[in-house]
């Protein structure tokens, strides 16, 4: 390991207190690279100037050129710290997987007729959550599964606003939905409803089932035999459930059970979920080899996978150790958000031992998929350097795209493309200014200047340096681009994709030659992909742009009248042509309207009355 501050880092450590805190590791140019707690801090950052570590932890001290120190009164507000310093700062070396916020979940809205959706983002206070999913096609397939077993509504509706306003849609006629726009279902029907479909997510099937044949039985009873034939169909369908559903314990048992699994390539964390004695879920987060985690940044999951207590299990089972005090620590943070006791450990031997081997094989197993589908990847980016004459593999590729209409809403579209996919937070657009009238060329050149300038000044996404870059047109393009990299003094590979009758880019270009990618298949299949999201997101800003225009309201037009009164109008009187045809003393009894807006408004749409006055 070789950096020359470690005498002075060591010194520092060493003059640490022995009491709980959050360091803060700090590169030469003063970003946060690593976040970390612990109970004893000078134990615990002196350790890392001594002694030998694994390769993430030696790259990491590698890079450290200081840290710094918050105190904390207990290690569990030191714990609460570094989650909020970690999100603030997402320094390189911590895991990424550490915030579950960008996973999707399935809530149930607060609304008077909750619906489940699927989503990534959380709202404390807003709705109940159920995840996280790995994906959102689990997240999707659980919420299908249940909207169809208790039939709730996936229409555009809002209820109780729509209930009789339309007639129902086709799934009441096919028994796929209660519907609740035919006014025949209560909120509190509804919401015993949507309380088992809840219960169902939570892994209480059995409980669901239960009540479902209580029911039925009441309905049979009351001859509502359509009732109670749907009653049945649904209890079919979770004992279906059921029956997909290992046993693994009694019908008492509530654990949630994590692995890890690590290599060369990639760490995978496998969690799987039994509920009523059964593995029902399995969620697996995979992340790069720089991120491997240690003891410390698993703690730091787990303290933040479950910082809504709703989804806490009886038990946590780990299949990897932690430091004796971190089960301590966690345990008093998971009892107290559950309002339960929860115990978190790591079995040695028995059933729950088997359980965490299963865990472990989940995540070797991804981990394993996650490899073969690299080596996919690097084969493709391979074929690609081959063709394209490039010294690297392209590990980040950015394309740009111009999108207009007319001489207005000029946007250029900027994408990502790294790791094996698209990596949608390094995305940019920029709004066009510099040029007039349609100027692709210009237009090109703006984004590419305001872009490659930001290389090397450490802003997130910008400051780093893509390896090749692709220009959604042709040779004209390509000139322009070398015009920016050269009066910029950068040497980026940079070609142009030529697109054939269909739209599908058929060759690349380098300003003089075109590169045929046609006989290419995983080439092809990258580039096409690539192209098809530049030009998606460049189209969509410009009609996002074109709509702001277009909400503008015509009303905005008349003296005196902003997007703000302009709002009232339109929202008291229900749109423009109502408006139109409204008398004045209508106007003016709209609050927030004086009567010298209203009289405005008024001569705006009848002009001639004016004219006859006069």
């Amino acid at each position: 390991m070789s950096n020359p501050h470690l005498p002075r880092l060591r010194e520092k450590a060493a003059a640490l207190p022995q009491q709980p805190g959050v360091y803060l590791m700090k590169d030469k140019a003063g970003r946060i690279i690593y976040v970390g707690k612990s109970r004893k801090l000078k134990n615990r950052v002196s350790s890392y100037f001594v002694g030998e570590h694994n390769r993430k932890t030696e790259r990491m001290v590698a890079g450290v050129a200081d840290f710094d120190t918050i105190l904390c009164d207990s290690e569990m507000e030191a714990l609460s710290l570094e989650n909020v310093l970690i999100k603030q700062h997402t320094p390189h070396y911590n895991i990424k997987l550490k915030d579950a916020k960008s996973y999707p979940y399935i809530k149930m809205t607060d609304s008077a007729y909750p619906r489940l959706i699927v989503t990534r983002d959380r709202d404390a206070g807003h709705g109940r959550y159920f995840g996280p999913y790995s994906g959102t096609a689990a997240a999707y397939a659980a919420a299908d599964a249940v909207n169809r077993i208790f039939r709730l509504p996936t229409c555009r509706r809002v209820f109780p606003r729509d209930i009789g306003k339309e007639r129902p849609c086709l799934y009441r006629q096919l028994g796929r939905c209660v519907a609740p726009c035919t006014g025949e279902v209560s909120e509190e029907e509804y919401s015993k409803t949507i309380s088992a479909a809840c219960a169902v997510l939570s892994g209480g099937v059995r409980d669901t089932v239960r009540l479902l044949e209580e029911e039925m039985l009441r309905y049979a009873e009351g001859e509502r035999f359509e009732d109670a034939a749907r009653c049945r169909d649904s209890i079919a369908a979770l004992n279906h459930l059921q029956e997909k559903q290992k046993v693994v314990a009694d019908a008492q048992v509530e654990q949630d059970v994590f692995a890890v699994y690590a290599d060369d390539t990639c760490g995978v964390l496998a969690m799987l979920m039994v509920r009523e004695g059964k593995l029902c879920g399995k969620n697996e987060f995979v992340f790069s080899a720089a991120e491997i985690p240690d003891e410390e940044s698993l703690s730091a999951f787990l303290y933040d996978f479950y910082r809504d207590g709703t989804k806490l299990p009886r038990e946590v089972l780990l299949a990897f150790s932690l430091e004796e005090e971190e089960y301590d620590t966690l345990s008093r943070v998971f009892s107290e958000r559950a309002g339960r006791r929860v115990i978190l450990h790591t079995p040695q031997r028995g059933a729950k031992r088997s359980l965490c081997a299963m865990a472990e094989a989940n995540a070797k197993e991804r981990a394993a998929r996650y490899a073969a589908d690299m080596v996919r990847e690097d084969k493709t980016l391979v074929s690609l350097c081959h063709l394209l004459g490039l010294e690297v593999l392209p590990e980040r590729i950015e394309a740009y795209d111009i999108s207009n209409l007319g001489t207005e809403h000029i946007k250029a579209a900027m994408v990502v493309y790294a790791d094996g996919g698209m990596k949608r937070a390094d995305y940019r657009t920029f709004s066009i200014q510099s040029t007039s009238g349609i100027d692709d060329y210009g237009a090109m050149r703006e984004a590419l200047t305001r872009r490659l300038s930001h290389i090397g000044d450490n802003s997130p996404s910008l400051g780093t340096a893509p390896d090749l870059i692709l220009l959604d047109g042709g040779v004209g393009h390509v000139h322009v681009g070398r015009e920016v990299l050269a009066a910029l003094g950068l040497e980026i590979p940079i070609f142009g994709m030529v697109k054939d009758e269909f739209h599908k880019t058929r060759a690349l270009t380098d300003g003089e030659n075109e590169i045929s990618i046609a006989l290419e298949g995983g080439v092809f299949a990258m580039i096409y992909k690539i192209q098809e999201e530049v030009h998606r997101v460049a189209v969509r800003q410009t009609m996002g742009a074109k709509r702001k225009t277009l909400r503008r309201s015509k009303l905005e037009d008349i003296p005196g009248i902003g997007p703000a009164r302009a709002k009232l109008l339109l929202s008291a009187f229900g749109g423009l042509s109502k408006l139109k045809r409204a008398r004045e003393d209508d106007i003016a009894a709209v609050r927030g309207i004086s009567k010298t807006d209203a009289a405005t408004v008024y001569r705006y749409f009848h002009p001639n009355e004016e004219e006859k006055e006069t």
